[in-house]
């Protein structure tokens, strides 16, 4: 734990960044030098002609709004609890790693989820979602909550099976972790005076609980996820970041009804059909 903390501690400074204004909501479209080198074009070019109708961007609710918050790209953390990486039979020692999936995987509350090609271990995962306003890179974890806009509950939906095989061969997780419907999402609650410590975070199987911790049991705490995400990826406006699952994930089929719940959150609550 020491190790870690000092790791942290001793990452750069927060570089200086542009902000554009990004509508009701007021998110800072943040870059950093990585980010300004993709392919983008200035804000008064004439936009180019498609050869297919343009991709809508996925958004979230946002409480207290009628501004919604757009989606720009979804990372997830993995082994974040102590508890959740003995349940896996994975190393305690061993540092979280970041995977991702593509932001038109989100589901929203209240919607329904196919189960999935392929598997016979489909499993829920339940995790603390933090809403990013702005970002950069090598942001230090003292810095690392101003960043954020705010809070949400999510589910990272996982084929086992295929997740279990590719990481025995040394393979990618796509096909495990990134897929089809795999990252439903609860509203967001912007972020208070006081980023959350301390919070009760569960899931119920058709009314039955099967996990149930608290959100100060995470190895490394939000801002510590943020800083370290940093040293690899440029972060911006609009990014989530799945932030790790307690003990109890489970499998679930069609039929299922899926209530996720982080106490001071709002609920999300997904049915699985058959695929």
């Amino acid at each position: 734990m020491n190790n870690r903390r000092n790791f942290l501690a001793g990452s750069a400074g927060a570089m200086g960044l542009g902000a554009l204004g990004a509508g009701t909501l007021g998110i800072a479209l943040t870059t950093g030098p990585a980010v300004a080198q993709q392919a983008t074009r200035s804000p008064a070019a004439t936009p180019p002609q498609l050869v297919l109708p343009a991709l809508p961007v996925p958004t979230l609710q946002v409480n207290g709004q009628e501004a919604e918050f757009p989606v720009r790209r979804i990372y997830c953390v993995g082994r974040n609890y102590l508890a959740h990486v003995e349940e896996l039979n994975h190393d305690t020692r061993e540092a979280p790693f970041f995977f991702q999936k593509a932001r038109d995987m989100l589901v929203r509350t209240g919607g329904e989820v196919a189960y999935p090609s392929r598997t016979e271990d489909y499993e829920h995962e339940v995790e603390l979602v933090l809403a990013m306003k702005s970002g950069g890179m090598n942001i230090t974890p003292e810095e690392a909550m101003g960043h954020v806009y705010g809070y949400a509950v999510g589910l990272d939906m996982t084929r086992r099976d295929l997740q279990n095989r590719a990481q025995e061969k040394r393979q990618p997780w796509e096909a495990g972790k990134s897929f089809d419907q795999s990252a439903p999402c609860g509203p967001i609650t912007p972020m208070g005076a006081a980023p959350m410590r301390d919070a009760r975070i569960h899931l119920a199987v058709n009314g039955r609980t099967v996990t149930d911790g608290n959100i100060k049991d995470m190895i490394w705490n939000p801002a510590e996820i943020v800083a370290q995400l940093s040293t690899l990826f440029a972060i911006a406006a609009g990014d989530l970041i799945y932030t790790g699952t307690p003990a109890g994930v489970g499998k679930v089929g069609p039929g299922d009804t899926l209530l996720a719940q982080v106490d001071g959150l709002s609920d999300l609550e997904v049915r699985i059909v058959q695929g």
